[in-house]
């Protein structure tokens, strides 16, 4: 969903507290027109061409190129002999200021692609100009259900539509020429809080989407609808649901066997779909991850213990009838928000002499799996990261050998990794040349404990099972800075037929984006630090770099147009680490400057100075508050507020920073925003099913606290 150790909630006090600095976003030129429809086609993309994709090296049709999902293209007219050279071609301004997570997708010479808040643009992907936008218009307060920023990451493509989930949950098919809506459809019931922020896949006519949502309380699942016109094809549950209203099919009969306790009865159990999916033409097969469950803490969600199937697991379906085949758990009975929604790649390669059809995944956890595709039996794993809630995984069983106390049932346990993960939804890549898969990696320690009172299950907001103040990040400023050295991020070519690190690149700070690798020996990947770098894929040494101004989590991409190469990626901090952890995060991420970034040999483009400033002003009123009152604050804070304002009312600046907020200083209007939700226009929706009076002064008064030592660090600088 992937530190140095918090873990509150991930409910969102999403809001615009009143600016304590001044945002200014840019924007495209081009207004939201719709042109009329070309005369030639447009996205004439069946499943011929994308089992024959690497036939069309040029064209980028499907998120991860391939139905494999390698993220490798055939392209080499860029290398390691002239990255130097490139530059930048064109960029195009999205006008978004959250965090942008899409792949572009690119067919005959026309690209699609999302930002936040789910909005679709259509470019000519040669100069960057605008052919079409589509707006869903999802509302704001939305976001109160997002774990992790109102993100999307991107489009499928399809016989002349363009289709892609809305973070409302509306799966909407988009006419390519023209941006307008051919057809919509809900895929969840708008009341509950379910969330789409991943890209669809489109198998043999049938759109494949999931959902997020898991902390708040959920049943996950994923769906097939037709592509003509959206009618719901088939369903499969990741999670059993009431036993004595009986199951859907003989898979969910199996899963119950492995649950304990009334799971159904604090939201549904979790297990959403939210990001990773493969599929296997030849076998027939589609491969995705399966997220945490409903709350993390397995000791409240199935009492009894149990392996909670499928939490946590790859599971293979069929495409045409969402039929269950296999599955593999990562983490069984999962209790550290340890998703194994990553990202999976499918290769051919050879080991001990034979050939093996694997699938290959590098989830939260901090193991690196091999899997045989054909049966879900267990290659090999290895960890690609330090981890001390597993000493290995046993060859014989596929289970993880917990180490003892990682339960945290009798004593608060540092993890390494957090529940951010060694690896989280960062695409990896895999180059069949080099053999080498490119994992972005995270290297963050979180703290757990059990709750201090009894777990109450609250529908609509977060439901972690986890003490908050207890586990959560140190508040002294002191220990909050003994931390940072411990946040780290790191790229790692990692080699699947060993099971060992291959070389490495230490970045500056944690949570850089996604990877791309090609024929010409490269890896490109954006940096939280604002740069977009080029290195030699079979040894990691650094070619060229380009200052994006923001900094980048996006995985890049390469297509070809009239005999050119092109490289892409999708700037824009934002996502999870960027909202909760700013006090973490690096300098040079922020602030926000979403765009479309795209270069070539031989081309000298630059872009306008950022005009954005993230400052925080502090003027706090004085302290009406008592030391009880800024105790239950901070709780309610940590469990309620911090998952968009920031750790400790230390925001990451994509959202305001409250500590500088003018509404600090009127408790009626503190409250007629948080209780009354009078900005639920701007994202932030009214809390009052959650908190009383009461609590939101103990917040106000945690947050003036905050404000006061803000004041007194800035000043000693």
């Amino acid at each position: 969903m992937k530190q140095a150790a918090w873990v509150g909630t991930v409910v969102r006090l999403v809001g615009f507290f009143g600016l304590s600095f001044t945002v200014f976003t840019g924007c495209a030129d081009t207004p939201n027109v719709v042109p009329e429809a070309p005369s030639t086609p447009v996205a004439r993309v069946d499943g011929e061409r994308l089992i024959a994709a690497d036939s069309e090296p040029g064209n980028w049709m499907s998120y991860g190129r391939t139905y494999s999902e390698q993220r490798f293209s055939p392209l080499g007219a860029v290398n390691d002999q002239n990255a130097s050279e490139l530059g930048l071609a064109w960029s195009y301004d999205l006008n978004t200021a959250r965090g942008v997570e899409a792949t572009p997708i690119v067919v005959d010479g026309v690209m699609y692609t999302t930002s936040s808040w789910s909005i679709v643009t259509a470019l000519d992907a040669r100069n960057g100009v605008h052919l079409w936008t589509y707006d869903p218009k999802v509302k704001k307060e939305k976001s109160k259900h997002t774990c992790c920023d109102v993100v999307n990451r991107g489009v499928a493509v399809w016989e002349g539509q363009v289709i892609f989930g809305a973070l409302d949950g509306r799966l909407i098919a988009l006419d390519a020429a023209t941006g307008k809506v051919n057809w919509e459809v809900a895929t969840f019931d708008p009341t509950l809080p379910y969330t789409i922020t991943g890209a669809p896949r489109i198998i043999k006519d049938k759109v494949l989407i999931g959902n997020g949502g898991a902390e708040f309380g959920v049943r996950g699942f994923i769906a097939a609808y037709d592509v003509d016109t959206g009618e719901r094809l088939w369903r499969f549950f990741t999670v059993p649901g009431d036993p004595s209203l009986g199951f859907e099919n003989d898979a969910m009969k199996m899963a119950a066997m492995t649950w304990s306790g009334e799971w159904w009865k604090l939201g549904g159990g979790g297990g959403t779909v939210w990001d990773s999916m493969a599929y296997d033409p030849e076998l027939d097969l589609l491969y995705i991850g399966v997220g945490n469950g409903t709350p993390w803490n397995q000791k409240i969600r199935s009492p009894g213990g149990g392996d909670n199937l499928f939490l946590s697991s790859i599971v293979a379906l069929r495409p045409d009838t969402g039929e269950y085949v296999w599955h593999y758990q990562t983490t069984p009975g999962e209790s550290w928000d340890y998703t194994a929604t990553q990202h999976i790649i499918l290769a051919d390669i050879e080991l001990e002499g034979e050939p093996r059809k694997v699938l290959m995944q590098a989830p939260k956890n901090g193991f690196f799996y091999v899997i045989d595709r054909t049966n879900g039996a267990l290659v090999s794993a290895n960890n690609y990261i330090q981890i001390t809630w597993a000493t290995h995984v046993d060859k014989e069983t596929g289970r993880p050998v917990e180490a003892e106390g990682a339960r945290y049932e009798d004593a608060k346990f540092m993890l390494y990794p957090s529940y951010l993960g060694g690896h989280n939804w960062h695409p990896m890549s895999y180059n069949p040349e080099t053999g080498l898969v490119y994992i972005p990696v995270l290297d963050i320690p979180a703290f757990y404990a059990q709750p201090a009172e009894e777990f109450e299950y609250r529908p609509d907001y977060t439901n972690l099972g986890i003490d908050g103040i207890t586990a959560g990040l140190p508040d002294a400023q002191a220990e909050r800075d003994a931390l940072r050295p411990l946040i780290a991020g790191r790229l790692v070519a990692w080699d699947p037929k060993t099971q060992k690190e291959a070389w490495r690149v230490e970045h500056s700070g944690s949570w850089n984006g996604g990877t791309l690798s090609t024929a010409g020996n490269l890896v490109f990947q954006g940096t939280a630090d604002a740069k977009f770098v080029a290195y030699t894929a079979d040894k990691g040494e650094p070619l060229w770099e380009f200052p994006t101004q923001t900094g980048v989590v996006a995985p890049a991409m390469t297509y070809a147009v009239d005999g050119e190469q092109y490289v892409t990626v999708n700037v824009g901090w934002g996502g999870a680490f960027a909202l909760v952890f700013g006090e973490y995060v690096h300098a040079k991420s922020t602030p926000n400057m979403s765009r479309v970034l795209t270069f070539k040999l031989g081309a000298n483009g630059s872009l306008p100075e950022p005009k954005w400033k993230p400052v925080v002003t502090f003027n706090p009123p004085a302290q009406s508050g008592t030391p009880e009152s800024i105790k239950l604050g901070h709780a309610q804070y940590q469990d309620t507020c911090m998952g968009c304002h920031g750790l400790n009312a230390v925001s990451g600046l994509l959202i305001p920073d409250l500590r500088g907020s003018a509404l600090i200083h009127d408790q009626a209007a503190f409250d007629n925003v948080v209780l009354g939700g009078a900005l639920r226009d701007k994202g932030m929706a009214s809390f009052a099913s959650e908190l009383d009076a009461e609590k939101s002064a103990a917040i106000r008064a945690y947050v003036i606290q905050q404000a006061i030592r803000g004041q007194q660090v800035q000043a000693s600088q």
